[in-house]
């Protein structure tokens, strides 16, 4: 079952829409680490992200998937065994995240993160 908001929301342009996709804490740091290191199964995808509940992984995990910016992988194992990756729209969104990074570096004091 895909991922649904509980409210719809009030998007007006394309950049609204982007910053849905990838606003908040978490998702430019899945993003990342995905990018580095993929694919990652729940457990070693939290370990990467540190102070992130389990709950908000799942949630954040379930709205990429749902604008198929990651994918999730199950296989028929005992014990079940799931990873997660980047789509080809997920990859081709990190260039996009670089350059933001970038200016964002250029433009302001601010820390560099590893994982952002």
């Amino acid at each position: 079952m895909a991922y649904q908001p509980k409210m719809e929301k009030d998007i007006r342009s394309p950049l609204e829409y982007g910053m849905e996709v990838f606003g908040g804490k978490w998702k430019t740091r899945i993003i990342s680490v995905l990018n580095e290191k993929q694919p990652l199964r729940f457990n070693e995808l939290k370990r990467e992200l540190i102070n992130i509940t389990d709950t908000v992984l799942n949630s954040t995990l379930k709205e990429l998937i749902g604008y198929g910016i990651i994918e999730r992988h199950s296989y028929n194992e005992q014990p079940p065994r799931v990873d997660y990756r980047l789509t080809e729209r997920g990859e081709s969104a990190i260039p996009v995240l670089a350059g933001i990074a970038e200016w964002v570096e250029g433009n302001f004091n601010c820390p560099k993160d590893e994982n952002a």
